[in-house]
């Protein structure tokens, strides 16, 4: 015997209900089966709201009828699939049982009251004419089908109608009772029972699940299949956390936890009856039947894959009972969980300071009012003598928990949820493993709570290291980034790394990117995309979407946005920069970004403010970190200055060579900002600061190669076309510098007692810098450690490609 029960999203309409029968079908030819269905979706909604509105409002039969017309409409598409379907019987059925439904309703309104009873019967007619329309698809299908009337075979314990517990012993003596032929299917609405009486109750959430375990314990069978809109169990909620992934089976114990604490599963009255009687239960998906689903058994098949998944609940409040001579009251917490018990209030979470004069316990937000009037009615004695202290409450938070198999054996679990935890500035007020010791708990303000899931999560269970970016800018550089991301990700593939891209953005708009998103489409889709950018709307995009490993790429050369550098990093985002802004502003800035780093161990990587692809920043780093210091540095700094003077010794105009290194993306957007020294001045000064000075751009001398008047050209074209006034003057420097056997080049230097200077240079044939030029920068540091010979960095030091290609080797420096 096999027990199928399917959920109202698989019953939804005409064709989920044909889906529904063509698995019964397919069950059939090797065992006998057994269905519980739910009502269709929507429908227990739709009489649920119904009840809750009922007494203060006449107009409720409008709901009535939208009720009725799913139905309506249900069976006529079912008519247009299969045309032996008998609907005037159905229509007929469903007539009558809504009639009914509208006469209770009417007296309802007469009355002003709707005992518990009638609201079992109004909000449980969905599971019943469930039943009635698949055994009509089914015995059309030539089959024979064996109702079981839950009613009459399901006895509740209790007086209560809405919310019952079955008396699975009674239950199975009245179901073995029951004549079931060997080859008939086997049909029952969900969600219902009878009490004592026979009277018809209801089992409250997740009943139609609770009503599958009970049936199949009842009928001694083999296999549970729970069929639903999704294909299994996941190590977390896949529709609001990244990088889940479906586990292939769960222990009873596991699924008991994780469903406790606010998973999906399946409700933890469920799981007690399949577990009790060793029933295997299997959750499965009817859009995707290929699919294996999760197996729910007695024991986890693999040791290795001890670890379940990571779930919370919301909407959390706190009481904090304390005094200084609590531990002296008598019986004190027995007394909380009886009176708390008495009134049916769950207490999902209890700790207990060490000094014994603390205890913390959490509820569900709804019971507050009540526990605090029983609590102050039960302890108003040792109130009054100040034996206790007022009782505290602390709302608005989530119980955050971590569900595996003998989870207090894995030595590193509660460090690396610390960790998760304490990297995204994230408290903890309070912390409990489970007495199955297959949990850990932990409280939370709820605004964390799906952050602290993603990030424990993905430090748990993602073996794959992945970052996620946030990209600002995408010119020349950051284009080329795409695409070189693009490029490389079979390889990353093969290395475990994950690139995901967030964002987009330019300084015009913003295109926002999901989990999926196919990077080769991203030009056509930021074309289309029509949301504004504006710092205001991205520093609320970085603050509710903090993911682990978080990076801010700024391909920018944007002031203000290098102005929000301190606030991306407490926010606990890295940033990769080539934008030289925020290293070259005021030393008080660049010491708050330093500092900012210090404080949430965040990383700021800018190796392409300096030789764009050449690892000078890290290498001076390394350097300094050995105890080595800077002595004198002597360096060309600029590629488009190198291409530029290379091309004016070959016989080509300054106009014409700073119009080709613009073109090759050699130059900055205006490229007066090359020529006028100010690009290198920028660099010199980072260099400066690396080294350990403390000076300002201001503190750095410009000999510069133009004529002051080309300061005011701000327009690139307008500067290149007046450049050509300067054709003449550098082509006849360039020949004298020629004849003597030298050439000229723009040197950056530092030397000792705080000199910092940029001019231009003529150069010898013994000088390193003679023969850099078409791009190349070359960098030569004279330290302590390398004198009299330099240290040498030699290499492209302009272009998209090399730029680019040293962002994102700071981008996979993130992850080290």
């Amino acid at each position: 015997m096999k027990l199928l029960k399917f959920g109202g999203t698989s019953l939804a309409n005409a064709e989920k209900f044909l889906s529904v029968a063509g698995i019964i079908e397919e069950n059939i030819k090797t065992d006998q089966i057994a269905v519980v269905l739910s009502a269709p979706a929507k429908i227990t909604n739709y009489l649920v709201h119904i009840v809750e509105n009922i007494i203060n409002n006449d107009q409720i039969l409008e709901t009535i009828h939208l009720a009725e017309n799913i139905f309506i409409d249900l069976i006529k598409n079912l008519l247009k699939i299969q045309s032996n379907f008998p609907y005037q019987e159905i229509e007929e059925i469903i007539k009558k049982e809504f009639n009914k439904l509208k006469k209770i309703i009417h007296g309802i309104i007469l009355l002003k009251q709707c005992p518990d009873n009638i609201r079992a019967t109004i909000i449980s007619r969905g599971e019943i004419l469930s039943v009635f329309i698949m055994k009509s698809i089914l015995q059309s299908k030539n089959y024979n089908v064996t109702i079981i009337n839950p009613v009459k075979n399901f006895i509740s314990i209790g007086n209560n109608y809405l919310d019952c517990t079955v008396d699975i012993s009674q239950s199975k003596k009245c179901i073995n009772n029951i004549y079931i032929k060997k080859n008939d299917i086997i049909l029952m609405a969900g969600f219902i029972a009878g009490n004592q009486d026979k009277k018809l109750v209801v089992l409250g959430r997740n009943g139609s699940d609770y009503s599958a375990a009970v049936l199949a314990a009842c009928l001694d069978a083999n296999c549970c299949e729970i069929w639903t809109d999704v294909d299994g169990v996941f190590t977390s909620d896949p529709r609001k956390i990244l990088n889940t992934y479906l586990l292939k089976s769960i222990s009873y114990q596991e699924a008991m936890e994780l469903s406790y604490f606010g998973a999906k599963v399946l409700h933890p009255r469920t799981i007690e009856p399949i577990s009790q009687f060793k029933i295997p239960c299997f959750i499965k998906n009817t859009a995707n039947i290929k699919s294996i689903g999760t197996l729910i058994c007695e024991n986890n098949r693999s040791e290795k894959d001890f670890m379940k998944g990571v779930t919370h609940l919301d909407n959390i409040v706190m009481f904090n009972i304390s005094g200084s001579h609590i531990k002296y009251i008598r019986n004190m917490i027995s007394r909380i969980f009886t009176i708390i018990s008495r009134d049916d209030i769950k207490i999902l979470f209890i700790t207990q300071s060490s000094s014994e004069n603390k205890i913390n316990f959490c509820i569900f937000e709804h019971d507050v009012c009540k526990i605090l009037y029983l609590l102050n009615k039960e302890f108003q004695l040792e109130l009054k003598d100040k034996l206790l202290n007022p009782f505290k409450t602390k709302k608005n938070l989530s119980i955050i928990s971590v569900v595996g198999s003998n989870i207090y054996k894995k030595y590193n679990i509660a460090s690396k949820i610390f960790s998760a935890l304490g990297a995204s500035k994230i408290n903890i007020f309070a912390i409990a493993q489970g007495s199955s010791e297959h949990s850990i708990s932990l409280v939370i303000k709820k605004e964390y709570a799906l952050k602290a899931v993603q990030n424990i999560h993905d430090v748990l269970f993602c073996n794959r290291k992945i970052i996620h970016v946030f990209l600002l800018g995408i010119g020349g550089i950051g284009s080329t980034l795409l695409d070189q991301i693009l490029k490389q990700k079979n390889f990353l593939d093969k290395k475990n790394i994950e690139i995901k891209i967030c964002t987009i953005a330019n300084s015009k708009k913003i295109l926002l990117l999901n989990d999926t998103y196919n990077l080769s489409n991203w030009k056509n889709d930021f074309n289309k995309s029509t949301t504004k950018f504006n710092l205001e709307f991205l520093n609320n995009l970085i603050k509710n979407n903090n993911f682990p490993n978080s990076v801010i790429i700024d391909c920018t050369s944007d002031q203000l946005l290098s102005e929000q550098y301190v606030n991306f990093i407490n926010n606990d985002f890295h940033i990769v920069t080539s934008n030289k802004k925020a290293n070259t502003g005021e030393w008080t800035y660049y010491k708050k970004i330093r500092n900012a780093i210090r404080k949430t161990n965040k990383k700021f990587l800018y190796e392409t403010n300096v030789g764009a692809g050449l690892p000078v920043i890290e290498t001076l780093q390394n350097l300094f970190k050995t105890g080595d210091t800077l002595i004198r540095f002597k360096g060309i700094l600029s590629g488009s200055l190198s291409f530029i003077f290379g091309r004016l010794e070959e016989g080509i105009l300054l106009s014409e060579a700073t119009r080709e290194a613009k073109e090759l993306g050699f130059t900055e957007p205006n490229p007066s900002d090359d020529l006028s020294g100010v690009d290198v001045a920028r660099k010199l000064l980072i260099l400066a600061r690396e080294s350990g000075y403390d000076i300002e751009l201001k503190d750095i001398k410009i000999e510069s190669i133009l004529p002051d008047i080309f300061k005011k050209y701000k327009n690139a074209d307008v500067f290149l076309s007046k450049l050509k006034e300067l054709d003449s003057y550098f082509f006849k420097k360039v020949n004298k510098a020629r004849n003597i056997g030298n050439v000229l080049r723009f040197v950056a230097t530092i030397e000792p007692e705080k000199k910092f200077f940029i001019k231009l240079e003529e150069v010898d044939v013994n000088d390193p810098l003679y023969k850099i030029k078409n791009g190349e920068n070359a960098l030569a540091f004279y330290t302590n450690y390398y004198q009299p010979i330099p240290l040498v960095l030699r290499g492209y030091g302009a272009g998209n490609n090399v730029t680019a290609s040293g962002v994102f080797s700071d981008l996979l420096r993130t992850l080290s």
